[in-house]
């Protein structure tokens, strides 16, 4: 992708404004990224505009319902073409999905994802919605899997035991359930890459996610739910990922940890990223 590193960011900033107010430019300022994926805005586009300043292209589809859902993508790079949301989607999935084509230094095209898989209840209809999406979801995925793509987002499903801390006493409950992990499992059979999974390998975490509550930021005791997928032909540009957790509960300025990966042309290593 030319010869300058990409960096692409994903983060639920948990509402725009909340995540100014408590440190978001800090971070901005010390990761540098070209292309930031966010969720859960829950703000008009002339306040993220506002707050982001004009030295990005952005794409914002929101919510039809103030202060719900909301995502966008922000970007050094000009996009060449925009859609919102996926093919047959419901009014109550609207402010999910959101989709954008860079072309690269390399003279090719990137295509950037950004999306937000609400929570859902178990065994309510709630959790129906949940699932279709997560089908239109994949089949959009299909379709993009031989390009050259990225998808950031949270999508409220730990993969397997390893993306959350108290795996047993979440058995049976949303974000944890075996339909809901059967998705991201097809996406890995589409040839799509878990870029923070590959890099971190069979560790438990790393984590993305701590409830507000209690000690468990400070006990590590979170879910990792908030995703950087490369399809195949990009996954060997993945030079690192990183999960940036605050070093203390007080430095956090959203219940999430931003994901953030460097793309360059290759691996240094020579490797391909495995599935």
């Amino acid at each position: 992708m030319g010869s300058e590193p990409l960096t692409v960011a994903t983060v639920n900033v948990n509402g725009i404004r909340a995540a100014f107010r408590r440190g978001m430019p800090a971070w901005l300022t010390a990761s540098q990224p070209d292309v930031l994926l966010l969720q859960e805005v829950r703000a008009p586009s002339s306040i993220l505009t506002e707050h982001l300043g004009p030295d990005w292209h952005l794409v914002h589809h929101e919510a039809p319902t103030a202060g719900r859902a909301g995502v966008a993508i922000a970007s050094r790079l000009a996009f060449q073409a925009v859609r919102l949301g996926l093919p047959g989607e419901p009014t109550e999935s609207v402010g999910r999905w959101v989709e954008s084509d860079l072309l690269m230094p390399d003279g090719e095209t990137l295509t950037v994802i950004s999306t937000y898989v609400h929570t859902a209840t178990a065994r309510t209809p709630s959790m129906a919605v949940k699932l279709a999406f997560l089908e239109r979801a994949t089949a959009r995925l299909a379709e993009l899997a031989e390009g050259r793509a990225v998808l950031g987002g949270d999508l409220n499903v730990a993969h397997d035991e390893r993306d959350i801390k108290n795996w047993k006493g979440n058995r049976g409950k949303s974000g944890f359930l075996p339909q809901e992990q059967a998705y991201l499992t097809r996406w890995r059979e589409l040839g799509w890459v878990d870029a923070a999974r590959t890099y971190a390998g069979d560790v438990e975490g790393p984590y993305t996610w701590w409830s507000w509550r209690g000690r468990a930021y400070d006990n590590d005791a979170g879910w990792r739910i908030d995703y950087l997928w490369c399809s195949a032909a990009l996954a060997p540009s993945v030079r690192e990922v990183t999960v940036d957790r605050a070093p203390g509960y007080e430095g956090r300025w959203s219940d999430h940890a931003p994901v953030r990966a460097v793309l360059s042309q290759r691996d240094p290593l020579g490797r391909r990223a495995s599935r």
